[in-house]
């Protein structure tokens, strides 16, 4: 069992708390709502969603959320996060179960075990990365019996992104996943410059131009901390659309730190 290290912090730790707040994200002045299931034949293959603290990213993540919701559920959830913690793989997946205060998020064995092929496993260089943690509680708040794979990229070169989409490509060519990737967006830069930074990165995103936002995050230094785990996400969904939900920031939501704020997107990528 992998256990939560950001619950108390970055989300509520108590059952009803969370659950509470997590709802709180769907109803925020930012928020879309709360989700209803209603999807016959799913559309969406990937979303793209902030890993911050509830409080900042929260409502912003409920928008990718709430799309999955409506579209319908899928077998599984691919999660790809980006290392925080210097772990010694480009790649690493998790084969044990994760839990979270509304209790155990199990994984989809079978994916999991092809995956093992090409992807190595050791749950231990998960035990302090927050950045799948983070998302789990917001597939359990849609999805009642949610089946995961979670994997944590350090190397987030093109290259790195292309093999993993095409490792997950080759294993769920036959299934309906959802591949999410995790990403906050610029950090810790005034509020107008974020936006017109972030603004790049999202444009090039909708217009499914990988090279195009790996050559802006470079270009001009843009602190988008999952750029990887997006273009793995672009790459493995097979998306033919991608709509940019939500743009917000740490001032919108927290309302303070207008010279150093944090950039959050979410996005939803379309079959």
């Amino acid at each position: 069992m992998r256990y939560p290290i950001a619950a108390g912090h970055f989300y509520p730790a108590e059952k009803n708390d969370l659950h509470a707040a997590i709802k709180g994200c769907f109803l925020h002045r930012l928020g879309p709502g709360l989700p209803e299931c209603m999807g016959d034949e799913r559309t969406i293959s990937g979303i793209i969603a902030p890993h911050a603290g509830y409080a900042a990213s929260g409502m912003n993540a409920a928008h990718a959320y709430r799309k999955i919701a409506e579209d319908g559920l899928p077998e599984a959830y691919i999660i790809i996060g980006p290392d925080h913690r210097g772990i010694p793989y480009r790649a690493v997946m998790c084969i044990d179960d994760f839990l979270t205060p509304l209790g155990p998020c199990g994984i989809h064995e079978d994916i999991a075990s092809e995956l093992m092929e090409t992807i190595p496993n050791d749950c231990e260089a998960h035990r302090f990365e927050h950045s799948i943690e983070v998302q789990i509680p917001f597939i359990q708040f849609i999805d009642k019996d949610p089946k995961i794979v979670p994997i944590i990229m350090r190397d987030q070169s093109m290259e790195a992104a292309e093999n993993l989409a095409t490792a997950v490509k080759k294993v769920c060519r036959s299934r309906d996943v959802v591949i999410i990737a995790s990403s906050d967006m610029s950090h810790y830069v005034p509020k107008g410059d974020a936006e017109r930074m972030n603004g790049m990165v999202l444009e090039r995103i909708k217009e499914k131009d990988i090279t195009g936002m790996y050559s802006a995050v470079r270009k001009y230094g843009i602190s988008v901390c999952g750029y990887g785990p997006m273009a793995a996400a672009m790459l493995g969904s097979g998306a033919s659309r991608i709509e940019i939900l939500k743009y917000s920031d740490s001032w919108d939501s927290l309302g303070y730190g207008l010279d150093s704020v944090v950039g959050y997107g979410s996005a939803a990528m379309y079959r």
